[in-house]
């Protein structure tokens, strides 16, 4: 079994993204499974197009992007991707979509189709806050989340795919309002394996979109 894992480039201004520095941490197995991981970057579409052409390479089982949630506490396991582009901020390419749709034949949401209240359960077995998250945002974190599933649904449904956000790490907050969440990266990637190994032995199929059953 192989699972490629993504994280983002930094982003906003930001000197690091503690998405892909805990992806990088990830061990090359879990669970007797191939661990591959990929930088992404954070412009819209073209993570898309980056993540496509890895999978074709790959031809991985499962496919778990992360990306940085500032403000969140613990590790989210995202539930649901929407048909929305709506930037508050320029990506890393100076876009700003607003009010656009990612693919205009796709469904209005895509469900995750990775086991997420089992990664959810698996992350705080290890001592690693976690919770299920209904909103992905409309940034680009949400984008290719949309993007994967898209693909898995109209090309491969055997792929198991989905989408987690992580915190700051400590030194993104330091000039930040006191109180303002972080995870050390070693706790964020420790949270992360354990959520991809969960993701790896439990056999539970989710894998239909919000319009089908709306």
């Amino acid at each position: 079994m192989k699972v490629l894992t993504t994280g983002f480039d930094p982003f906003g201004g930001a000197a690091i993204n503690p998405a892909y520095e805990a992806v990088k941490l990830l061990p090359d197995t879990i669970e007797g499974a191939e661990i591959h991981k990929l930088e992404i970057p954070t412009v819209f579409k073209k993570d898309g197009e980056v993540l496509a052409k890895a999978i074709e390479e790959q031809q991985p089982d499962i496919v778990i992007c992360v990306g940085q949630a500032g403000g969140r506490s613990d590790i989210s396991i995202e539930k649901v991707a929407i048909n929305l582009m709506e930037a508050r901020i320029p990506d890393n390419e100076k876009q700003q979509p607003l009010n656009q749709a990612i693919h205009d034949d796709g469904e209005t949401a895509y469900f995750a189709t990775i086991p997420v209240k089992a990664m959810v359960s698996k992350v705080k077995e290890a001592g690693v806050p976690s919770s299920v998250s209904y909103t992905a945002g409309t940034f680009v974190c949400n984008d290719i989340m949309y993007r994967l599933l898209y693909l898995a649904d109209k090309e491969n449904k055997a792929i198991k795919g989905g989408f987690i956000h992580v915190p700051y790490l400590p030194e993104q907050v330091v000039d930040l309002p006191v109180g303002t969440p972080s995870l050390p990266v070693e706790t964020i990637a420790k949270g992360l394996a354990a959520a991809v190994a969960a993701a790896i032995t439990t056999d539970e199929d989710h894998n239909v979109s919000m319009g089908t059953i709306m």
